[in-house]
């Protein structure tokens, strides 16, 4: 990770970089030259009352600190850039470091990565309430580990961390990069591990053989298909039965599932619980528990974990029922507005064809009323009725 001098170095070399291109530019006009602006510093100048020092430090000793993460496991997850600081207030001094990854399913498990037994969950930076369920956070140790889009950052304050600590460093958590569209989606397999008898802090997500070694995965590491973009979750459950170790592997397809479960199976046979454990798959859903529960406890464990199907959009959709009224209205609309033109249009030609005729018989010194003309049959009788005389009442 680089330190707040390495970066200024970083980005001194940078313009260096560009005047030195320039130069080059004037003598070959032929040749593009692209000039790129360097990156906005990850952890900002000052935050909530803290205020950054000159010059960052070394962690305080014995204090939690990310370089002590196993590097080849963090390499898995993604970085995309770090950066050290140290803050001051009211006379404390607290060491931030941060690593960006490249989106928040790297942040998420380099979050598991650097949490250490002991630490508490917390949501002090989420407002005290559960807003957002991928929003990770923990303390103890001296230190809060917290994820904020697709950043990892541990505060270490070098002593016992209250609930009042913490949150003075949601401004932090607040003012860190956003992460837009789907590189934003908390991933979907820590989210399927059962709540009920789960021990706090003993949920592990892995990318890769190195992260999953790292977290303690009882399974083979470089057997699982990491190639083909699996994903693994290691959790505890205890309870009075005893305590379980449950592995969720996610693979793109169900085919790919289906390979590794036999894989996965042939190791259970072979474990220390070989009696026990258990191993189930649903579509591209791969599961085991082994442990000291029964092997019916371990089964209905794993009855009870099901592929939930998340759909996620950049944009709110509308309801389907509101989405059919709006297309009716706008059908109903369009049908009036297209009558009244057809009205109207009627007018005006009749307006058009009446009034130029009157105009025509007025300029040949007519009358611009026309007298209506009827057209007939001459059906009346054109003969007067024969008349005849009437005898008297004599017959004279």
């Amino acid at each position: 990770m680089g330190t707040g001098s390495g970066i200024r170095r970083g980005v001194g070399a940078g313009i260096a970089g560009i005047l030195l291109l320039s130069l080059v530019g004037t003598g070959a006009a032929q040749q593009p030259v692209a000039i790129t602006e360097p990156a906005t510093p990850l952890l900002p100048a000052s935050f909530g009352e803290w205020k950054q020092t000159a010059a960052a430090g070394a962690a305080p000793a014995g204090a939690m600190s990310l370089a002590a993460v196993s590097q080849q496991a963090l390499e898995e997850c993604g970085p995309q850039r770090s950066q050290v600081a140290d803050y001051t207030r009211a006379g404390r001094t607290v060491h931030v470091e941060a690593i960006e990854f490249g989106d928040r399913t790297g942040a998420y498990s380099a979050f598991t990565l650097a949490l250490r037994p002991g630490m508490r969950p917390g949501k002090e930076l989420n407002g005290g309430q559960e807003k957002d369920p991928g929003v990770a956070e923990a303390a103890g140790n001296g230190a809060v580990l917290f994820t904020a889009g697709s950043t990892v950052v541990l505060a270490a304050f070098g002593g016992e961390v209250s609930v009042a600590d913490a949150a003075t460093l949601r401004p932090l958590a607040d003012g860190l990069p956003k992460v837009p569209g789907n590189k934003g989606v908390f991933p979907l397999l820590p989210t399927m591990v059962p709540a009920r008898g789960l021990v706090e802090g003993s949920v592990r997500y892995a990318l890769g053989p190195a992260s999953y070694a790292a977290e303690g995965g009882v399974l083979p590491a470089h057997s699982l298909g990491w190639e083909k973009s699996a994903e693994a979750v290691t959790a505890q459950i205890a309870d009075r039965r005893g305590k379980e170790t449950l592995t969720l592997l996610l693979y793109p397809t169900p085919a790919i599932a289906g390979a590794y479960a036999k894989a996965v199976q042939a190791f259970a046979a072979q474990g220390p619980a070989a009696a026990t454990a258990r191993v189930r798959r649903e579509g591209e859903l791969v599961l085991l528990a082994q442990g000291s529960f029964s092997a019916d406890e371990a089964q209905r464990v794993l009855e009870n974990i099901h592929l939930k199907q998340v759909l996620s959009f950049d944009k709110d959709v509308p309801p389907v029922f509101h989405a059919e009224v709006q297309k009716t209205a706008s059908l109903l609309v369009s049908i009036s507005v297209l009558s009244g033109v057809l009205m109207l249009a009627a007018v005006l030609l009749g307006l058009f064809l009446g009034g130029g005729r009157a105009l025509i018989r007025v300029l040949r010194g007519k009358s611009a009323a026309v007298e209506p003309e009827f057209l007939s049959l001459h059906l009346a009788p054109q003969n007067e009725a024969p008349k005849f005389d009437t005898p008297g009442p004599e017959g004279s």
